[in-house]
């Protein structure tokens, strides 16, 4: 793995040495020196190989930070490392430079002790190693510390320290959704797709151990039923809830989990059980692109009634429910840029020419489900030789901003319980929030136009 991690000033110095292999000598630091800091040529590459040895550099000012190695390593890995090498510094004394550099380097060789084991990575995350190297280098003494520090380091819930207590046991859970689309003037979704993230705020006392369940199609359409009584129990309740009725599934193309998430278990038993770290971090990320509930739609009809009369109407149709309400809602319309004249009617929100953007902007407080608005706009035009740009402007579709409070995708949560075997409270004992919000991503709709 890695050779050796040398910290250099801008002349060429070394400041920091640590050799983790036998194999990486004096000849070795004074060749990145040599070739690279004094060379006259501007460095193209953070990745150099000088006589079999593979140098890999970041760099922070006037400081290099350069991993060494002989062997053949993944660079992606080594340029990880690095990176959080330098996230490390800069929480224990701020910005890297060379003053602070010289000022801490008894603090600096105790970090890539523990951040190196020969070569190896170990621990890189600074809420752990804050736990025993403080920015004098004094470690923690009492034997309590001690034992919270070993179980973070070799145990599996680093992210976490032990003896958190809350007065309150709290839990909030936010899905948040980006509506990605562009539908053709026919009225057909040439693509669409949405991404979403599971946001989760957590203020429980102890080590609780959560277990959270969706609505995905693995559940829901898979033939063999939960392997769990409970997990049973809950089907049949949900069930019940909905009327004994088919429940709508998610297919979710792919997803991506926070390190404390179970992952033989979401394999086996298709449920994220974890231990949250506390506060707030991102559960998951997901993409699909099947079965999207589109919150609007825009009907546009563009007619170029004389060569310099331009006639817009725009229809906006909101196609979610009816009890709710969508809020920051803006449509775009691009006109022609030798435009000399728009009026604007519209009987709700207010619209607005930008001149700047050649763009009519039209935006809404406020909008309720299964209702329809209209936009009209006469536009005048100068005279021009020169049609390509206005039917290039013509071409340009109109966008949409917005934020709706459902989860376009059709995601529900499940269940969400907590369990806290050591301490004296349990799931009913926790306070839950879970939010729903879908915002529009890249949601354009291409316009018809005879000109």
């Amino acid at each position: 793995m890695i050779g050796g991690v040398f910290i250099y000033n801008h002349k060429g110095e070394v400041m920091v040495s640590r050799v983790y292999r036998d194999n990486i000598t004096r000849t070795t630091v004074d060749a990145f020196k040599v070739s690279v800091i004094h060379a006259r040529q501007a460095v193209r590459s953070p990745v150099t190989i000088i006589a079999r040895t593979s140098y890999f550099h970041t760099r922070q000012g006037s400081v290099w930070i350069v991993a060494c190695t002989k062997q053949n390593v993944n660079a992606a890995l080594v340029f990880e490392v690095l990176n959080k090498m330098v996230q490390v510094l800069e929480q224990y004394f701020g910005s890297i430079t060379e003053e602070s550099v010289k000022n801490n380097f008894v603090l600096i060789y105790e970090l890539l002790d523990e951040i190196l084991d020969y070569g190896y990575p170990q621990k890189t995350d600074s809420g752990i190693l804050k736990t025993y190297i403080t920015q004098q280098g004094v470690r923690s003494q009492s034997t309590e510390e001690q034992k919270q520090i070993t179980s973070q380091v070799t145990g599996q819930i680093g992210w976490r320290r032990e003896g958190i207590k809350y007065r309150r046991n709290e839990l909030f859970l936010d899905v948040l959704e980006s509506v990605n689309l562009l539908m053709s003037p026919q009225g057909q979704a040439l693509s669409a797709h949405v991404s979403g993230r599971v946001v989760m705020k957590s203020y429980l006392s102890g080590m609780p151990e959560c277990k959270f369940g969706m609505n995905d199609k693995l559940v829901i359409d898979k033939q063999a039923k939960p392997s769990t009584p409970e997990a049973q129990n809950l089907e049949s309740q949900l069930s019940k809830r909905q009327g004994g009725g088919v429940n709508r599934s998610v297919a979710i193309d792919d997803c991506t989990f926070h390190q404390c998430v179970k992952l033989s278990k979401f394999e086996s038993e298709r449920s994220i059980s974890f231990i949250p770290p506390d506060g707030e971090f991102e559960l998951m990320r997901y993409r699909t692109t099947k079965d999207i509930t589109l919150p609007f739609r825009v009907i546009p009809l563009v007619r170029l009634s004389t060569q310099n009369h331009v006639e817009i109407k725009v229809t906006l149709k909101s196609l979610f429910k009816a009890a709710l309400t969508a809020q920051k809602v803006e449509v775009r319309i691009p006109i022609p840029p030798n435009t000399s004249g728009v009026k604007i009617i519209t009987l709700r929100g207010k619209a607005k020419y930008k001149t700047g953007e050649n763009t009519i902007v039209w935006r809404l407080r406020n909008m309720q489900g299964q209702r329809q608005s209209e936009l009209t706009a006469e536009v005048e035009l100068l005279p021009t030789t020169d049609t390509s740009k206005t039917k290039q402007t013509a071409r340009v579709p109109i966008s949409m901003n917005f934020e709706v409070p459902f989860a376009c995708s059709g995601l529900k949560v499940r269940y969400l319980k907590v369990f806290e075997p050591k301490l004296n409270y349990s799931d009913h004992d926790v306070v839950k929030w879970v939010r729903y919000i879908s915002k529009s991503g890249l949601y354009e709709t291409r316009s018809h136009s005879n000109y």
